[in-house]
This record gives structure tokens, C-alpha cells and sequence, in this order.
């Protein structure tokens, strides 16, 4: 469902916006700083002359999420 604003059938629902807007818009920004910060710690192992041979997983102590 990509139009928050419209529901499952496609009718308008501001109600539903109303209440999701403030939830997707928090992950929106959880995603946006995990995916900096796997950003940066990639760029610092690679200036240190190493080399990342698995994947970096973090979980945000906050809501539990966990990235990759």
C-alpha cells in the first residue's frame, strides 16, 4: 500500500493517515540513520586496510528492528 492516505479497498481514509503517519515516518528515519551508520562503519573499516568479509547486523535498542 504505498498511498497511506487511501485504504486496502483504495477508498480515502484520513483517520488511518492520521494514525500511521507518525509511525511510518519513525521508521522512515530509524532506516535512514542505520543505513548511515552502516555507511560510515563500512568507509572506517575499509581506511583502516581491512576488509568486511561478513555482513554488518545492528538492531536499534529502542524499537528492536534489526538491519543489515
Amino acid at each position: 500500500m504505498n498511498d497511506l492516505k487511501r485504504n486496502g479497498s483504495g477508498y480515502y481514509d484520513p483517520t488511518a493517515y492520521a494514525g500511521m503517519k507518525s509511525v511510518v515516518k519513525s521508521e522512515n528515519e530509524s532506516d535512514r540513520k542505520a543505513a548511515e551508520l552502516i555507511k560510515v562503519l563500512k568507509f572506517i573499516i575499509r581506511s583502516c586496510g581491512f576488509e568486511l568479509i561478513t555482513r554488518i547486523q545492528v538492531r536499534e535498542t529502542k524499537s528492536g528492528r534489526e538491519y543489515k
